[in-house]
């Protein structure tokens, strides 16, 4: 009698850590449209949970302790041994379609027929498969110490190709997809770039290649162990011909019970049945190995330890101590006038309170001699009776003679100023300016002196303007 498994309780802490993290990628490859990557991880860690269920609960025993659970979980078992490499068929014809330069789907209606056909490539033919196995299923299911629940297929000719050929035939035609992608790549390794830079976003290079390395994984898993598997059902047992529906289903409610010491006697069924255990960790955590530790994933992973964290009353610090401190130095100024350091920048505009708005003032654009000798004029008392219009050309000029409230202001010819366009008005004959005048505002322009009141000409002789221009400005006031 060999002793019982050593390496207990290794398998259902293992299996249990892969139905963990097969689904902890879910979310965001569900966001990216990725069905064959999702039902990947959903057969994966299914299969686990039921590899982890079976160890505890039949770890000594081969009794029937809950039939409704074997009834349920062999068909699983025998929809995941299909499942997977369908899944990762899946994947490798989106790498290929990829590869060869087509257009990564990114229309809605496009995306939409593409889950679709993944998931009646992922999801739908292991369905058919385990609706065609209970063709051959010779009883209910079978039970062995220390392994639980498996499916029981009767080991007649039609079994092959309902059941056993399945994984390995789809495994195939991955590999050949996986091959072609493989020399695509090789092709068009220029326009592949643009090709993924075309799918904002759902596929990048990097996901391309792990995807790429899993598929690979995959195939070379998936062949030889549907190999192995048709040869342990033909070496040493006996083929059973093919007589009836009746035949095959003749006590189909009986359920086998086969102690340990008697499947572990058979070294070749031993590995077979080792390796159907294990198989499916593996698949979890090569999974978990090349999607786990992705930026993205990293991301969720803060999100999700910090959504646990808020909960104990923890929160995330800021980024730096940097933004936390101008976070704290904005609140405590807050309503204070802002302090410029930088003399190369602007200070942002601000209405001064104090001063009241004049929607009719001009603004004061005119150079500091200007501004002195027009701070002696009242505008408000030299407003004319009727309004008038300022002309926009500089080059014309006013008769000298229309209004007597005219006010002359000198500027200096260094610095000449402009004033913001006014609305036009008729234009008068033009009178010719001098040479040396450059156009900056509609007001009346003359040279000379003649027309100066006695304050602007007071004005003018302190300042020791010589040469300078006379600017006969035209004041209004609008009633509104």
């Amino acid at each position: 009698m060999l002793p019982a498994d050593p390496t207990y309780p290794l398998l259902p802490i293992f299996a249990f850590l892969g139905f963990i993290i097969g689904l902890i990628p879910l979310s965001w490859h569900l966001q990216a449209w990725n069905a064959g990557t999702c039902v990947y991880m959903i057969w994966t860690s299914f299969a686990c949970l039921i590899q982890f269920v079976n160890a505890i609960i039949w770890k000594d025993t081969a009794r029937t302790i809950v039939p409704v659970w074997c009834d349920i979980s062999t068909k699983f078992i025998i929809g995941a041994g299909v499942g997977i490499p369908a899944s990762t068929l899946c994947i490798n014809r989106r790498l290929y379609a990829i590869t060869t330069c087509r257009s990564v789907s990114t229309s809605r209606e496009d995306k939409r027929r593409a889950v679709i056909i993944d998931l009646c490539i992922s999801i739908g033919l292991p369905v058919l498969v385990m609706i065609l196995h209970y063709v051959v299923q010779g009883h209910r299911f079978n039970i062995m110490e220390g392994v639980g629940c498996l499916p029981e297929i009767y080991n007649t000719p039609p079994a092959y190709p309902l059941v056993f050929m399945w994984p390995p035939l789809i495994g195939c035609v991955s590999f050949v997809y996986a091959f072609m992608t493989l020399l695509s790549f090789l092709r068009h390794r220029i326009k592949f770039n643009e090709v993924i830079s075309s799918s904002g976003g759902a596929m990048t290079i990097s996901r391309y290649l792990r995807l790429m390395l899993l598929s690979i994984s995959e195939m070379v898993c998936t062949i030889p162990i549907g190999a192995y598997s048709i040869y342990i059902n033909t070496a040493g047992v006996t083929l059973a011909p093919w007589v009836s529906w009746a035949n095959t289903h003749a006590e189909f409610s009986h359920v086998e019970e086969v102690p340990a010491f008697i499947w572990r006697s058979n070294r070749p069924f031993l590995i077979s049945v080792v390796m159907g255990q294990w198989v499916y960790v593996f698949a979890a955590f090569l999974f978990f190995a090349l999607f786990g530790f992705a930026e993205e994933a990293r991301k969720h992973y803060r999100l999700a330890f910090w959504w646990v964290m808020k909960w104990f009353g923890i929160r995330p610090k800021p980024k730096s101590e940097k933004m936390a401190f101008n976070k704290l130095s904005g609140m405590a100024n807050y309503g204070k006038p802002p302090q410029f350091n930088d003399f190369n920048a602007l200070p942002p505009y601000s209405p001064s309170p104090s001063t009241p708005r004049t929607p009719h003032k001009r603004p004061e654009s005119l150079s500091p001699s200007l501004a002195e000798s027009f701070s002696q004029v009242d505008l408000e008392k030299c407003l004319p009776p009727s309004p008038s219009k300022s002309h926009s050309d500089a080059s014309s000029v006013y008769d000298a003679h229309d209004d007597a409230s005219q006010h002359v202001i000198i500027i200096s010819d260094e610095c000449p100023a402009s004033t913001p366009p006014t609305p036009e008005r008729p234009v008068p004959p033009a009178i010719a300016v001098p040479a040396f005048h450059r156009p900056f505002s509609p007001p009346l322009l003359r040279p000379g002196l003649a027309a100066l009141p006695a304050a602007g000409a007071q004005a003018i002789a302190r300042k020791g303007s010589v040469g300078s221009i006379s600017i006969m400005v035209h004041t209004e006031s609008h009633t509104f």
